[in-house]
């Protein structure tokens, strides 16, 4: 493992550049035009719609864990206040059976998300990546006291549905074990991990994403998920989560002659496209896709 000194000297705002390799098949796509030259209205809908079902799966992806008991342990532990979360959820709608289950069943399997679930499953994901105890959010940037203190983030002031004062909850429960071979798979994977309302890796989960996807980091690693496919469902989570972003990355990449599911899972969560400064340079070159979904940075 690194040595907490060499992780502060990296900078994380820079991002790497990626080389696209484009092979021409013998073939073209041809699209019905106007006199403009741009693609009409009604082939653009459609393109759209056969990309957003190669990016968004209408029917949802299983996610390699088990969620098991954790949302019991979170409600018994205090991180979440089932009668705050009952009481958000009831705004919404309340509380379906199956995410009932999640939060107080002890026998739960494995998690599907869907376009529908997504947020409620980032909740849960929020509130283990906040509890768990984690050198990452003990010894890494979140406790930097140029910051002002591990409190002041979005993903800890944020989260307000923990019992009592959210810092007492912070980083301080077994709910996952970790060998250390799968804390150093952690701790290297959520360098390369960003998302695109901010400009910090995983390794600094400042937001409620980043604290959501370094739960699903530690859940996946305490279950022997490889490397490869930790970042290819990071990918996944991640375009639910932010639906219109990663819709626009894959119009980004068809310009570019590279098809969504060819594209390297790592290096499309890296800077150059997942942190909001190498999104932008994407949006720079194509229009941004617009949909309706996708997560907001808070509860």
């Amino acid at each position: 493992m690194e040595d907490k000194t060499e992780l502060e000297k990296k900078n994380y705002f820079l991002p790497f550049s990626m080389i696209f390799s484009v092979l021409i098949l013998g073939g073209a796509i041809i699209y019905a035009t106007v006199y403009d030259g741009k693609p009409s209205t009604r082939q653009a809908e459609s393109d759209l719609t056969e990309l957003q079902a190669k990016v968004l799966p209408r029917d949802g992806v299983t996610l390699p864990v088990r969620w098991g008991d954790l949302g019991k342990q979170m409600v018994e532990t205090g991180v979440i206040d089932k009668d705050q979360f009952e009481a958000l959820y009831s705004q919404r709608g309340g509380l379906n059976e199956e995410e009932k289950q999640l939060l107080y069943d002890t026998a739960n399997g494995e998690l599907k998300m869907t376009p529908e679930n997504a947020n409620y499953l980032l909740n849960l994901f929020w509130a283990l990546g906040l509890g768990n105890k984690n050198p990452i959010l003990e010894e890494g940037p979140m406790m930097d006291p140029n910051y002002g203190g591990a409190e002041v983030f979005a993903s800890t002031g944020g989260w307000t549905l923990a019992r009592g004062n959210v810092m007492d909850h912070y980083s301080r429960y077994s709910l996952i074990n970790l060998t250390p071979e799968q804390k150093d798979l952690v701790l290297r994977v959520s360098q390369n991990i960003y998302r695109p309302c901010c400009d910090n890796p995983v390794y600094f989960p400042d937001c409620n994403h980043g604290m959501a996807m370094l739960g699903l980091l530690e859940l996946m690693a305490s279950q022997d998920v490889s490397e490869a496919e930790m970042y290819r469902v990071a990918l996944q989570v991640n375009a639910y989560w932010f639906p219109d972003t990663y819709l626009t990355i894959a119009k980004y990449l068809e310009i570019k002659g590279v098809d969504w599911e060819d594209a390297d899972p790592k290096g499309i969560l890296g800077a150059e496209f997942s942190s909001a400064s190498g999104f932008s340079r994407v949006l720079a070159e194509v229009e941004p896709a617009q949909i309706q979904g996708g997560g907001s940075c808070g509860v």
